[in-house]
């Protein structure tokens, strides 16, 4: 047994649940926000989701990974919100150690399966951009529904082996009304390696290449414009704009994606040093799960078939015959 384990023993002994010291509206107040950015996250990421199996035009490659990073967050927005912003709001956990223990077994495994959906997004835009014939032949739908699932898998047992290699650790480190736990060093580091370093790594380097690309892109565009030209090379020309935009787009997700993640992986590295209060604590993992609740504004702002389904969706014209045909694209 080490100093942690003694430090994080002898405070399971003393702990108690603090008395709300917040006014009653107040406190109505808090769980009417918390319901409605658990409400934001499972509606948005549900038109997201919806938006992708029903129409048609949407059943690309690059689509499926947006759909499988949908699904991620609207199980977080589901299952961890909720539980997270009740114990901020109460100061205490209430649901006990087995849902504690389940919960972040679950909450892990959806970082993890998110954190490499955006490093496959950024592996997706590289290859369209930098190799697009060999993209266009080689990427199909099945494919990538294929690397979508084998990601899944994948990511669930790695966290599967995580927690059965700290399980004994963690049960050791739970007390009554708190849900955290203590990894031991080792697997620390192979976490943080595992779950940061490596995705980080891809996604950085990769989508520096990409606007590097998409920089030659637009110059070659102007070049093009500035000149007449046959058919075929205006179609080239909006094919590069197209994907050009998308990089774009995604790379918002992407830099949205990674400042919410930082400060968690800052938090996991400096924690002991600059012991955070609980209370910090839990606003670096809401942070960091408010991610979920964001990407679906960053399509609607950023995507005009992102709107298009939301009024077909709201207005129930998909139940209508045909209505997986509709143009959402124009």
């Amino acid at each position: 047994m080490n100093v942690t384990e003694l430090n994080l023993s002898d405070r399971c002994e003393h702990f108690s649940c603090p008395e709300r010291s917040v006014s009653p509206a107040v406190y109505i107040l808090l769980y009417v926000c918390g319901a409605a950015v658990v409400l934001l996250t499972v509606c948005g990421n549900m038109i997201v989701i919806i938006s992708v199996l029903h129409f048609k035009q949407l059943h690309t490659p690059t689509n499926m990974l947006v759909f499988s990073l949908a699904v991620s967050d609207f199980l977080v927005g589901v299952i961890f919100i909720p539980s997270m912003l009740i114990w901020t709001i109460e100061s205490c956990w209430i649901f006990g150690t087995g849902v504690c223990i389940s919960l972040w077994l679950i909450c892990s495994f959806l970082t993890v399966v998110s954190i490499y959906n955006v490093a496959l997004i950024s592996v997706d835009r590289y290859v369209a951009l930098s190799h697009p014939f060999f993209y266009t032949n080689t990427i199909s739908m099945r494919m990538m529904c294929t690397v979508v699932y084998c990601n899944w898998c994948v990511c669930l047992a790695y966290s599967i082996t995580f927690y059965y290699f700290n399980m004994s650790f963690m049960n050791f480190l739970l007390c009554p009304g708190e849900c955290f736990f203590i990894v031991n060093d080792v697997w620390t580091v192979i976490d943080l390696v595992i779950t940061f370093i490596f995705p980080l790594s891809v996604i950085i380097i990769l989508y520096s290449r990409v606007f590097l690309i998409a920089k030659k892109h637009a110059t070659a565009i102007r070049e093009l414009n500035n000149h007449t030209r046959p058919q075929t090379q205006k179609i080239t020309s909006h094919s590069m704009k197209s994907e050009r935009k998308a990089a774009k787009v995604l790379g918002i997700l992407v830099a949205v994606f990674l400042a919410c993640l930082l400060p968690y992986f800052i938090y996991t590295l400096l924690g002991d040093v600059i012991k955070l209060q609980t209370e910090t604590s839990q606003i670096v993992i809401i942070v960091l799960y408010l991610n979920s609740t964001i990407n679906p504004f960053i399509y609607a702002l950023f995507y005009p078939w992102f709107r298009r389904c939301v009024k077909l969706i709201i207005t129930l014209q998909i139940f209508r015959a045909n209505s997986a045909l509709i143009n959402v694209l124009t």
